[in-house]
């Protein structure tokens, strides 16, 4: 696009930008933001027109970011920071602003939920948007300023901070762990095959090849609920088994898996008030209650 094209900025279709750049789809987009995916497209042209250069490139599988496109989302999202901060007041010394972390299902359900929910009770001016997916979602796009992962990252321009080692365990009923230690063969609860590729799911599969593998599903907590009701036995996080009612660690003779989580943000984003107050309330409280995952 010839720089001559530009025109004046408008911050509504830089906002429907950074919406198609961390959703890859119009349609995606476009359910986001409450409107329909034509206005996604007009929007983002109009923008790409008033910058003079193209910012995405369509694929099969969607939409994905340029080298200026790229460029374009640490402005982008300071653009927004600075938007959402208007009209709240509060001196330098309050983190005021949204904090996007991403967390895997599990660990967000049975742990973080109710410890940022308070964070947010004791900073009137701080939003947090706790999303929860198997996959991870790119910081250098913005789809989140602050990640937990287990498993350190090998690449990218981040700052990684090891939390704590989680470790696992076999959980049951009564019944069940009754029936373990008079000696049965043990009948698992566990993954799907769309999640046969996790760890936790391969691990089982690889000690336990020839066990019975009654009940499946997708997350760690329906596999607890699954286990309680006495469909078998869970291979499950301390802090998810710990958590349930009605669940007890079965002794199997092998000791399970412990995975490493990490706490992972933007370098550029260390400085950012909200988003260090997150990350440093995240890393207190696991510190805190590390018994919870032993």
């Amino acid at each position: 696009m010839a720089v001559k094209n530009r025109t004046a900025l408008d911050w509504e279709n830089v906002r429907v930008f950074l919406a198609l750049a961390r959703h890859g789809s119009l349609t995606a987009a476009a359910r986001a933001l409450s409107v329909n995916h034509a206005t996604v497209a007009r929007r983002v042209k109009s923008l790409e027109q008033s910058l003079g250069e193209q910012l995405v490139e369509r694929r099969l599988d969607g939409y994905l970011l340029t080298p200026a496109g790229t460029r374009l989302l640490g402005p982008a999202t300071e653009m927004e920071t600075a938007a959402a901060n208007l009209g709240r007041g509060g001196g330098d010394d309050k983190p005021i602003g949204l904090v996007r972390v991403n967390a895997p299902p599990s660990l967000s359900q049975h742990f973080l939920v109710s410890r940022l929910a308070k964070l947010c009770r004791q900073h009137p001016g701080l939003d947090v948007d706790l999303a929860t997916d198997f996959r991870s979602v790119s910081l250098e796009r913005h789809e989140a300023d602050i990640a937990l992962r287990f498993g350190r990252p090998q690449d990218g321009d981040v700052v990684a901070k090891r939390l704590l080692p989680i470790g696992f365990g076999f959980y049951a009923n009564a019944e069940w762990r009754r029936r373990v230690q008079a000696g049965a063969e043990p009948v698992f609860v566990g993954f799907d095959e769309v999640n046969a590729h996790l760890p936790e799911a391969r691990w089982l599969s690889k000690h336990f090849p020839r066990c019975r593998l009654s009940f499946r599903t997708d997350s760690q907590s329906a596999q607890a609920v699954a286990a309680r009701a006495g469909a078998g036995i869970a291979l499950l996080p301390h802090f998810v088994g710990k958590s349930e009612d009605g669940l007890f660690t079965c002794n199997l003779e092998r000791e399970p898996l412990i995975r490493e989580l990490w706490l992972i943000m933007r370098r550029q984003s260390r400085e950012s008030l909200p988003i260090k107050t997150v990350a440093d309330h995240i890393s207190f409280t696991f510190d805190d209650e590390s018994k919870l995952f032993q």
